[in-house]
């Protein structure tokens, strides 16, 4: 199997209380959202799923953060109106904490599309690209990402089925969807590069 790697690091406010998400394998597990403030001021506002055992750990306490460690997942979610890409925290560990704010990513993966190379108005060059990043029980995440400036361009010339590595933060970004004839407002998520680098294939 490819090496990989997926790891995120966050310490940020609950934005609400837990909610019952679902039961697998006689585990009940609870979403939430956490808030963390960029340097800009404002916040990514994250979803993370939580196993109770360790929502009970930091349940009664008081601490001003709270910090996950844990992996970035994704799923398909089917509806009426087409498919989704929902992009969540899977939580490994859970503590309260001090401290400044973090929002750190490590992701290693495969390009399973084209990159989407482009400038801005006002001139600077973004690269969309979606990163097949896999896990245990034959899984795999599908997360995109977004690269700007040097690193932009280098992944505007990887191919699918490159590998690629990076670190940066996961983001959460509002906007608008048309559906018939009516705007909705949606959130999308996605993982901005700080620093990118192609990856070696594993043997």
């Amino acid at each position: 199997m490819e090496q990989t790697s997926n790891r995120i690091v966050l310490r940020g406010n609950l934005a609400g209380p837990p909610e019952f998400s679902h039961e697998n394998h006689g585990r009940r597990f609870f979403r939430f959202a956490l808030e963390v403030p960029r340097l800009s001021g404002t916040a990514d506002t994250l979803q993370v799923m939580a196993a109770e055992p360790l929502l009970e750990a930091v349940e009664a306490a008081e601490a001003p953060l709270v910090e996950v460690t844990g992996q970035i997942r994704s799923f398909n979610s089917r509806s009426e109106t087409g498919r989704k890409l929902i992009i969540s925290v899977y939580a490994e560990t859970l503590a309260l904490a001090d401290g400044e704010p973090v929002n750190h990513v490590e992701l290693e993966g495969t390009l399973c599309k084209a990159p989407i190379y482009r400038r801005t108005p006002l001139g600077r060059e973004i690269c969309d690209v979606m990163l097949a990043v896999n896990r245990p029980y034959r899984r795999t995440d599908y997360l995109p990402c977004i690269l700007w400036g040097r690193s932009a361009r280098e992944a505007a010339r990887l191919a699918v089925g490159d590998r690629l590595a990076l670190t940066g933060r996961l983001q959460s970004r509002e906007y608008v969807k048309i559906l018939d004839g009516v705007g909705q407002k949606r959130v999308a998520y996605e993982v901005s590069a700080v620093s990118a680098a192609p990856a070696a294939a594993a043997l």
